[in-house]
């Protein structure tokens, strides 16, 4: 199941870094994966029910703060909830660290660029796809990094 994992967040790093979207069918293939994995024991860090559960409904609970002020995507939210439910809580936390880092690598990078137009095209790719009025909703892809962080997680050989 680590293999599916993987793909999982394979796809959601194409899909948020390439849209700046998380689309809720990916979110539900997660959530219906991670519970499937718990449920016939093929969960790839030993969780059970409990540590599964308690994982998605902290990371979710955690993120939808930033959503209520303005300052997430309801994607991102959704995804690290699903996330959790794979992870459980105890990596939860290096992980969001790592990918806020990232992230704000992100943001910093593209506000450089902005300001100081040396790469143009890089500036275009980190701002993500602009709206019809053309400006950017979204334009740091934070699941994109929370999967990137959860990809170096198990490359480290952690949690299981």
């Amino acid at each position: 199941m680590k293999l599916v994992l993987l793909l999982w967040l394979l796809i959601a790093i194409a899909q948020d870094g390439l849209q700046r979207r998380v689309r809720n069918s990916l979110v539900l293939a997660g959530i219906v994966l991670a519970m499937a994995a718990v449920a016939l024991d093929l969960q790839p860090f030993g969780l059970g029910w409990p540590q599964a559960l308690l994982g998605g409904a902290a990371a979710f609970a955690a993120l939808l703060c930033f959503h209520a002020l303005g300052l997430m995507g309801a994607g991102d939210v959704k995804f690290a909830g699903a996330l959790g439910l794979w992870l459980g809580l105890g990596p939860l936390l290096p992980i969001w660290v790592a990918a806020s880092l990232l992230a704000g690598l992100h943001g910093l990078l593209w506000l450089a660029l902005h300001r100081w137009p040396l790469a143009p095209r890089l500036a275009l790719a980190l701002a993500g796809r602009p709206r019809s009025d053309g400006t950017v909703s979204r334009p740091i892809p934070l699941a994109a990094y929370l999967a990137v962080s959860t990809i170096g997680f198990m490359a480290l050989g952690r949690g299981g």
